[in-house]
């Protein structure tokens, strides 16, 4: 059997539990065997995730995993693994996914691979995948030969497709200890897709000279459905706030768009975005090191092109 644990932050699942599930059930069909996915907490509909290829669901609804503790979380995750012989276990490479993802290693003798963005080969007991290493530079292939084997998923890696129908989800018990952390209060930011799910990203640097300028970025970000981000310079100014920052110190994203606006393109910035299947560059310097790696790119002042893309998109929409 194939594990998948899908995030439900809230009570509400994320693109990023959908695309865990759809990978999951892809892998298991190489497998030749089936996909189940795991839910803890009260989410709502927990047995739409059937719609994405899994068998079944196993929602465990006790309170006190409402939140998040990766201690807790590990223990009844594993125990779920372990009663139903799972072989493969699959978790998105979120903050969350990443603090488990080791612990449940441990806790199953497993081998591990993090933040993968391909579907695996199976080879007898063996699984074969690949992942980015070095910044997005290259891509490694990865053995794992464990009789367990966890698996990552990158975002954006795995389109989300209805491979099945809702299922009824069906309420277990763990014997999962108390944790230690005591959460208090959880402040989130609303209203927006978060950076790391974002499908399309519009970013901007310096070049914008000042936060008083950032109305054509959300002017474009909401003409194009997009998440709006920024440099870790505009972020350490107090420009953007700082969930807002991308890059090797920020958060790194993979959307399928991203419109970098006014940045120079410094290394630690493209490490964390140089997985963006499309990059569309405006700058007005045609050395700037983001043309690089560029798929398009516009050599010209930010404030006479971004109002003119604004425009066309109204145009365009209008027709």
């Amino acid at each position: 059997m194939v594990l998948v644990f899908a995030e439900s932050p809230r009570g509400q699942f994320k693109k990023s539990a959908f695309e865990a599930v759809t990978y999951g059930r892809k892998v298991a069909d190489a497998m030749g065997t089936s996909c189940a996915a795991l839910v803890l907490g009260n989410a709502a509909n927990a047995g739409q995730l059937g719609q994405y290829g899994a068998v079944k669901v196993f929602q465990v609804t006790d309170t006190a995993f409402d939140a998040f503790d990766s201690q807790t979380y590990a223990s009844a995750i594993a125990e779920v693994a372990g009663k139903n012989g799972a072989k493969v276990l699959v978790l998105s490479h979120s903050s969350t996914g990443k603090s488990l993802a080791g612990r449940l290693a441990v806790r199953l003798n497993a081998g591990l691979v993090s933040g993968v963005n391909s579907l695996p080969s199976a080879q007898g007991n063996s699984l074969k995948v690949k992942k980015s290493v070095f910044s997005g530079k290259a891509i490694a292939e990865f053995e794992i030969s464990s009789d367990v084997k966890v698996i990552s998923l990158m975002g954006n890696a795995v389109k989300p497709e209805s491979l099945g129908a809702a299922v009824s989800a069906e309420t277990i018990t763990v014997g999962a200890a108390k944790g230690r952390i005591r959460v208090k209060s959880v402040k989130t930011q609303e209203g927006t897709v978060p950076l790391p799910e974002a499908e399309i990203v519009v970013s901007a640097g310096r070049g914008m000279k000042g936060p008083e300028n950032w109305g054509m970025v959300e002017e474009l970000a909401t003409s194009l459905g997009a998440t709006t981000a920024c440099s870790r310079p505009v972020a350490d100014a107090h420009w953007r706030p700082h969930h807002e920052h991308v890059g090797q110190t920020g958060i790194a994203i993979r959307p399928n768009l991203y419109i970098a606006i006014g940045i120079s393109g410094a290394i630690q910035h493209l490490a964390g975005v140089n997985n963006s299947k499309v990059i569309v560059v405006i700058n007005k310097d045609p050395e700037a090191p983001f043309f690089k790696a560029a798929d398009y790119g516009v050599v010209g002042d930010l404030f006479e092109v971004v109002p003119q893309l604004n425009a066309a998109i109204k145009k365009f929409k209008a027709g």
